[in-house]
């Protein structure tokens, strides 16, 4: 008898606030096509209990096959401390680091803040972090606007950039048309990271090999 296939996992970055019921579509629909979804909204995240919050979703991020990040106008936890990244924030630095294949949402508020405070002349992270924001902002801290040009690599030059696809939505039927629309090509997307294993195979033997000679 044949082995049951490992199913493909995507994580959802940890974003909740605000998008509890496009979390929970996202998620029907995820499973739905095949997947096994890691959520922290909906519990399926795994968990170590001798772990903290961070190093369980970084482990998350390491083990997963897929990233689906969703960048809101909420920055999320660890905005109280401002020398500190929110959770959300960190996991897609860690997928870019990892070079996971990501898909990534952004909110059209997040875009439209990006492009007004770069024609006012804040086109840094470090010039934005001086503007003061009111109690309650439409975006309650401008690194959401750092989370999207990290998705960008806005750090790399445009001929560089691979892996920089960023879907701007507004509602949250435009955010379930894309995951529909990406994600349901489950064996198109199987091959592809068949193939992205075994371009790293190549690599990996060819570094070996320069290293013995």
């Amino acid at each position: 008898m044949a082995a049951k296939r490992k199913k493909l996992v995507v994580m959802v970055s940890s974003t909740v606030y605000g998008i509890e019921e496009l979390l929970e579509r996202v998620y029907a629909i995820l499973t739905s096509f095949g997947y096994e979804v890691w959520m922290s909204h909906k519990g399926t995240l795994p968990v170590l209990p001798d772990k903290t919050a961070f190093e369980n979703c970084f482990q998350a991020v390491e083990a997963c096959d897929l990233f689906l990040a969703i960048i809101t106008t909420h920055y999320g936890s660890g905005k109280e401390d401002k020398g500190a990244l929110s959770i959300t924030h960190q996991e897609l630095l860690k997928a870019i680091e990892q070079n996971k294949p990501r898909w990534i949402l952004a909110h059209d508020q997040v875009v439209f803040a990006r492009t007004l405070l770069r024609n006012l002349g804040y086109d840094t992270a470090k010039k934005r972090s001086k503007l003061p924001l009111k109690k309650t902002p439409v975006i309650d801290d401008l690194r959401v606007i750092d989370m999207y040009e990290a998705a960008i690599r806005h750090d790399i030059q445009i001929k560089d950039r691979k892996g920089n696809w960023v879907q701007k939505y507004v509602t949250s039927e435009d955010a379930q048309l894309f995951a529909s629309a990406q994600f349901y090509r489950y064996q198109e997307v199987e091959h592809f990271l068949q193939e992205q294993l075994k371009d790293y195979a190549t690599v990996s033997k060819q570094m070996a090999k320069g290293v013995k000679s």
